[in-house]
């Protein structure tokens, strides 16, 4: 059995509360609109149909929720999506098995409530973004939800996050050409993952199990700056005792890379980045995951190209096993292959 542990879908009760309270919602959200199968789920279930052996877990996709609301809303926003994947994973459980969670840092509580209550409902583990509302996601004010998911023991999913608003040079006011998602959301994952290193985020919580998406985007590519590079740290600079910093570390840098994420397949159907992608990550830290349903045929074209890519590779059985549905189950906990 193939589990696609990322795959997204906007339940309908959120579609609802979309059309009535963002319909104008710009760039991403017009990327979403325009994919059925993200929202209609007669749709999605036909895509599904048409791979043997395989199911989805369901997640949220974009825009990212705290930008279209905030407070009491947000949470309530996060609830409607969050109800709306238990109720189809219990409808069609043969066809979604397992979801995971939708909840939003910038919430008072930094997003431990729903957190907590969507486990207690279900979730295999929660979705959170590269960044909240510009901000980065090891900021003091969100340590109360990385101590949560340490403790609860569940995966966090990190989704990247940026939009046309974020310019790629200063002297211009957006990023044009579609950039901010090209290499843009790239550039979120990796900064992402340094940050809650520099920030000794995993080091106070070492039993933190995070999933990036992507094949952890451009980090396997720059293994030798996140190895050699990094042990560097601080020869580059001189207002800031990064030096000092780099010793406090519990590991080598390229060390909490290759071992304290868990990766996904997704690489838009790219053979040399999952090649990149294994040669990088250990096979006990990845998961498969096809993006669906974001790629030109709205749906199966990802799934398709992953799965024929997977079974290209010289890969053990074993292996496999643990790729497309073993190592998930073994970090949320849950018998998914029934």
């Amino acid at each position: 059995m193939r589990i696609d542990a990322y795959t997204h879908f906007l339940p309908k009760g959120f579609m609802d509360w979309m059309d009535k309270n963002a319909a104008d919602f710009a760039d991403i959200g017009k990327r979403v609109r325009g994919v059925p199968s993200i929202y209609d789920l007669d749709v999605r279930r036909k895509v599904v149909g048409q791979f043997p052996d395989y199911q989805q877990i369901l997640s949220y996709s974009m825009p990212p929720l705290e930008d279209m609301a905030q407070g009491a809303e947000l949470e309530e926003l996060c609830k409607i999506v969050n109800d709306g994947f238990v109720d189809i994973c219990a409808k069609h459980s043969d066809e979604f098995p397992g979801w995971v969670a939708q909840t939003s840092l910038a919430l008072p509580d930094a997003g431990v409530r729903e957190a907590e209550r969507a486990i207690k409902n279900g979730a295999l583990g929660v979705q959170i973004y590269t960044n909240v509302q510009g901000k980065p996601i090891d900021r003091p004010e969100y340590a109360d939800f990385w101590e949560a998911m340490n403790r609860i023991g569940k995966p966090v999913w990190i989704h990247p996050a940026r939009g046309a608003n974020h310019p790629d040079y200063r002297d211009e006011k957006r990023s044009l050409y579609e950039m901010w998602w090209t290499i843009g959301w790239s550039y979120e994952t990796a900064a992402a993952m340094l940050r809650l290193v520099f920030s000794k985020t995993l080091d106070r919580n070492p039993d933190l199990k995070i999933i990036v998406h992507h094949f952890g985007a451009i980090v396997p590519a720059l293994e030798g700056r996140l190895g050699p590079g990094m042990d560097q740290l601080g020869a580059r600079t001189s207002d800031e005792d990064y030096v000092s910093l780099r010793k406090s570390l519990k590991k080598r840098i390229l060390d909490y890379f290759k071992q304290d994420f868990i990766a996904d397949t997704a690489t838009f159907g790219s053979k040399g980045a999952m090649l990149a992608g294994f040669e990088f990550f250990p096979v006990d830290k990845v998961v498969f995951a096809s993006d669906c349903p974001f790629d030109p045929e709205k749906g199966p074209g990802y799934i398709r190209e992953t799965i024929r890519i997977l079974e290209e590779l010289d890969l053990p059985k074993a292996d496999k096993e643990k790729i497309y549905h073993g190592n998930l189950e073994k970090f949320t906990g849950v018998k998914l292959v029934k």
